[in-house]
């Protein structure tokens, strides 16, 4: 069901022939820098080739049989109920459309749902990131912390928390 300007899209798990399709659109983005495409892509990798992996859980946002964005999520280690939102991207030629709250809202209730009660998400503060921060908060997302040059001199980790214990219960 089409809700106001939102996309009808299909979230599913992760295929095979998701990998390149999920790799042009984060590439497509023009905010994630080489290395962590490979990053994402190993992610991508160790959950279509060890399928008892427990770490990763990864969903793809289909739309009229075209990958339009993915989410990665898994427990964080060494907790009990956090989980770490890695990733979310949404093809740019579908922003403002709706996907990325549609697949938070999915990582969401994916989480509740396992028992889960809170969502660690961590960004940079470069200027590049800052529809990422824009839209944590659109979505109800407090920043938690923040670590000063974190990344490189002037690339500060921002992390945002959100409790989901309820959601979809």
């Amino acid at each position: 069901m089409r809700v106001g300007t939102d996309a009808l899209i299909d979230i599913r798990p992760l295929r095979e022939s998701d990998r390149e399709p999920i790799r042009l659109l984060l590439v497509a983005t023009d905010v994630f820098s080489d290395e962590e495409v490979a990053v994402a892509l190993e992610l991508i990798d160790a959950v279509l080739h060890t399928p008892d992996q427990r770490d990763y859980i990864i969903r793809t946002a289909e739309d009229d049989g075209n990958v339009v964005g993915y989410y990665c999520i898994g427990p964080t280690p060494m907790t009990r109920g956090t989980y770490d939102l890695y990733w979310i991207a949404v093809s740019p030629e579908v922003h403002d459309r709706g996907i990325g709250r549609q697949l938070l809202e999915h990582a969401e209730r994916e989480i509740s749902a396992s028992g889960g009660r809170l969502v660690i998400a961590e960004t940079s503060s470069q200027p590049k990131y800052e529809h990422t921060r824009i839209f944590y908060v659109k979505n109800a997302y407090e920043e938690v912390a923040r670590i000063k040059d974190y990344y490189k001199e002037n690339d500060d980790l921002v992390v945002f928390g959100k409790y989901v214990s309820q959601i979809g219960r």
